[in-house]
């Protein structure tokens, strides 16, 4: 095709502006020609391969994907649909003035990801075991970004990977992730994200829920802190694992719950009614599942019945008699023996024993009473003996010896009662 034309005199002022244009594959590029003066020059638009799409408004290549957009004097624009990667290139605007007067608008065309996946993930896997996870995707242009992430949170220090396709135009991109797992990551969500230009800032992502399994954990939880005699309690224990252990075995001081009546199972629940001292011990909850087994123990430890006032004691006062004589005792300080024992609800529990402040009580009021009585004795007798000597010295006033005093004292014995002293 021979195009001819005639440049005018004021040609040699102008000149074709052109812009370069970033396309997504598959979408549609717009190449715009524009010219600030033009007095009826032609512009051409041309491919990468030199062939001609347009002159003017005349279309020149047979492709149904370019259509003319706007014709003018002062511009020329043509669009091309569903662009592919093969359409990337340098596009050129011609002015046919004399000389000819070019512009160049490059054409860049994105390769789109394509969706990641990820591999090398077979359930269930065992807690302890290593983990690698492989997330690629293919046809990105340029090479496109992977990052991983758990439960929203990023993880680093995955392994990169790029490789150019077989069209040599865009690349295939991978990123291992490798890590050991643990309880801890049984339902978590492994999430490799991939980022490109062409996504407009819509991330392509893959999820992967992860299953571990793993030996079950064992906790014993009582319902009464401080059982007493008479109480109930029941003991709950609380297993984890993967698969769920069930049931649960219950066993006391390594052996077969010894009262079945009272102590019932109920799923994982042991309960104990009407406590006593024989259920004292050791408890054992044990759980089991395909991976392994778990056990835990809880001691057992029934305390007598707080807050028990002991019966009050009451000792009579007892009186003997009245000296003028001063005795001092010489006593330890006891307890009363009305004194009320209370027993401390914290302390250890263990065999009953006697109450030693009633015992001391009773102790020092018989000590008392017994010095009493001895002190009373020997006022007594040296009462008497008092009395005999003064009889003895009135007989002897008159007497010539001491027979012939003592009859004497007697016959006046009656005679001199009202002037007896009495020392009390």
């Amino acid at each position: 095709m021979y195009f001819l034309f005639t440049p005018s005199i004021g040609s040699q002022g102008q000149f074709p502006l052109t812009q370069n244009v970033t396309v997504v594959e598959g979408g549609t590029a717009n190449l715009t020609c524009r010219v600030d003066q033009n007095d009826n020059t032609s512009l051409q638009w041309s491919n990468p391969a030199q062939q001609t799409l347009y002159f003017d408004d005349k279309k020149a290549l047979r492709d149904n994907r370019i259509e003319l957009v706007r014709a003018s004097w002062h511009e020329l624009s043509i669009s091309v649909s569903d662009v592919s990667l093969s359409d990337e290139g340098q596009y050129t605007c011609s002015l046919f003035t004399m000389p000819v007067k070019t512009s160049k608008a490059f054409l860049t065309v994105l390769g789109v990801p394509e969706k990641p996946q990820i591999t090398g993930f077979a359930s269930p896997v065992m807690e302890g075991e290593r983990m690698q996870l492989t997330c690629k995707t293919s046809g990105s242009k340029p090479a496109a970004d992977i990052r991983w992430f758990k439960n929203d949170k990023e993880v680093k220090d995955a392994k990169y990977l790029k490789e150019e396709d077989a069209n040599r135009k865009t690349f295939t991109v991978s990123s291992t992730l490798d890590f050991r797992v643990d309880r801890n990551d049984d339902g978590a969500v492994v999430s490799c994200r991939v980022d490109h230009e062409s996504l407009n800032s819509t991330p392509q992502i893959a999820r992967q829920v992860l299953e571990i399994h793993y030996t079950p954990s064992v906790k014993i939880i009582s319902s009464n802190s401080w059982p007493e005699e008479g109480q109930s309690i029941t003991l709950t224990c609380e297993s984890k694992g993967k698969p769920v252990p069930e049931p649960v075995l219950w066993t006391k001081d390594g052996g077969e719950l010894p009262d079945p009546e009272r102590m019932v199972v109920n799923g994982r629940d042991l309960s104990i009614s009407f406590l006593n001292k024989t259920d004292n011990g050791t408890y054992r909850c044990e759980a089991t599942n395909p991976i392994g087994q778990n056990s835990t123990e809880y001691v057992l430890i029934v305390h007598d019945v707080s807050n028990t006032l002991l019966p009050t004691t009451v000792i009579p006062s007892l009186t003997t008699a009245t000296v003028t004589t001063t005795v001092a005792l010489t006593t330890s300080t006891a307890p009363s023996a009305t004194a009320i024992s209370t027993r401390d609800p914290n302390g250890l529990t263990g065999p009953a024993v006697p109450d030693h402040a009633l015992i001391g009580g009773v102790v020092a009021v018989v000590v008392f009473v017994t010095l009493c009585s001895i002190i009373l004795l020997g006022r007594y007798l040296a009462r008497h003996k008092g009395t005999y000597l003064t009889n003895e010295a009135k007989g002897a006033e008159d007497a010539p010896d001491a027979d012939t005093a003592i009859i004497n004292a007697e016959g006046s014995q009656v005679n001199a009662e009202e002037k007896k002293e009495y020392f009390i």
